[in-house]
């Protein structure tokens, strides 16, 4: 690899060659805006008792009517405007919903309705007569514990149901007891408020982990969530149910051993990077140009709503306060927050009030926001991201790049995700990801402004 005479990295005799038109493979299939993703993808289930047969038509629903919920369930889910199950929703709920119950563990694309899967589950184990929680479910944000109960709330709109957040500061002031059939929370709060008995797991049938390779693989994250696996009441099963876009090897083999003999539904591994995204990467000279490109890009930022990710929360702030003092409206949301500024931020920006959100990790994963048809990787996703920035060897969080590129092109819809590149480190991190995801990422020069913007402008048409 060469750099030439702007400070730009390009590829030296030997380099694996970048075409820049080359469009992304299967490009065209995901059809127009509207539409939900097409069941290009197989589906592959893998049933816990071997006798059975996974191609069976009693496991696969092509309605809501077939399976046997109540009327106000069904209600609910028409009244968001579902009107037949997605593809993964086809081959989940059936096993989800059959009695006895059994557990499951889940990988489907981003944008593929598993939120909705697991909450029906949820909603139609509990019995409404009893003032007792029944159905736990951990999420490894506040933000997507908040997302995950208005799916909650939309869905049970039409029975009793109560509902009660474990996330920081959420718990009335003095709130001894919480007897809501559906507790949504963080696993930390979660941990926290089962030692002290303020929720009675006594009755709890359904323990639902959404993000589950990230639950179950950091450090913190995992020890607390196994915590609240090991307060379960022993008395009865507990269904448990694992969901994710992605499930590394080693942490596939922990979570068999989590949820045992579960019946597991997944996709191929290749066919995680989201089709209708346009995969692109800007060459820049060095760290503050990359500031420069993207102060060029405003425009084409809130053309409906963008995403840049950062890998520190100080790059973050750093950068939001920067673009606020030169005019641009941007808001930046990170962990270090406090509870209710959070929950502010991310509310105005699914409102449409923030165009541009400036952020770390902590909403790479599951937060869906149809507006987003942007995303950009200001600092490329690291694994063990701490050492990282020191070690000139730092791989590149394929899970976590494909998560967050998934914030945009929703259900289906167009988005774009544009990579900064500025050294030759980055440049070859970026070339590990094409390798991963098996797609060419196409190269946009950062010389030319109004060519930059009108490649962008016709990848979002």
């Amino acid at each position: 690899m060469n750099k030439d005479a702007d400070g730009f990295y390009t590829p030296a005799a030997g380099d694996p060659p970048k075409d820049e038109e080359a469009p992304p493979a299967e490009e065209e299939k995901s059809g127009p805006a509207s539409d939900l993703i097409k069941s290009t993808f197989q589906v592959m289930v893998t049933l816990a008792d071997q006798q059975l047969d996974p191609n069976s038509p009693l496991y696969s629903a092509k309605t809501f009517e077939e399976l046997g919920l109540h009327q106000d369930l069904l209600k609910g889910i028409f009244d968001m405007g579902f009107s037949k199950p997605s593809k993964i929703q086809e081959r989940a709920l059936p096993l989800l919903l059959a009695n006895p119950p059994q557990n499951m563990i889940g990988q489907s694309q981003s944008g593929t309705g598993k939120t909705a899967a697991f909450v029906l589950t949820m909603l139609s184990r509990v019995d409404f007569t009893k003032n007792k929680t029944q159905a736990l479910c951990l999420a490894p944000s506040r933000e997507l514990a908040r997302q995950i109960m208005s799916v909650v709330v939309a869905m049970g709109k039409f029975t009793p149901v109560q509902t009660e957040y474990a996330i920081k500061d959420s718990l009335p002031k003095g709130a001894s007891h919480i007897t809501a059939h559906i507790v949504v929370g963080t696993p930390g709060t979660m941990t926290d408020l089962m030692r002290r008995k303020v929720i009675d797991v006594s009755e709890v049938k359904v323990f639902v982990l959404d993000e589950a390779d990230n639950m179950l693989d950091q450090d913190g994250l995992g020890d607390q969530t196994l915590r609240v696996k090991n307060m379960l009441p022993r008395t009865h099963p507990v269904q448990i149910i694992l969901f994710s876009a992605t499930f590394p090897d080693h942490v596939r083999s922990f979570a068999s051993k989590f949820a045992p003999s579960a019946n597991k539904i997944e996709l191929q591994k290749e066919e995680l990077s989201v089709e209708g995204i346009r995969q692109f990467y800007m060459d820049c000279r060095n760290e503050e140009h990359k500031y420069d490109i993207l102060v060029q890009l405003y425009s084409l930022l809130t053309i409906g709503q963008s995403i840049i990710f950062c890998q520190h929360r100080h790059t973050a702030d750093r950068i939001s306060a920067r673009m606020t003092a030169e005019g641009h409206k941007v808001a930046s949301l990170h962990g270090a927050k406090d509870a209710g500024e959070r929950d502010t931020i991310i509310d105005n920006f699914r409102e449409g009030k923030e165009k541009v959100l400036i952020t770390t990790n902590v909403i790479a994963r599951g937060i869906d926001i149809l507006q987003v048809n942007m995303v950009v990787n200001y600092d490329l996703p690291l694994m063990n991201e701490r050492d990282a920035q020191a070690r000139e060897d730092a791989r590149p969080d394929i899970e976590t790049y494909i998560h967050r590129i998934g914030r945009t092109g929703r259900f289906g819809r167009r988005g774009i995700s544009i990579n900064f590149v500025h050294d030759k480190r980055t440049w070859l991190q970026m070339e590990q990801i094409e390798k991963a995801i098996g797609r060419k990422i196409i190269r946009i020069e950062t010389n030319d402004i109004d060519e930059m913007e009108e490649k962008m402008k016709k990848a979002l048409k």
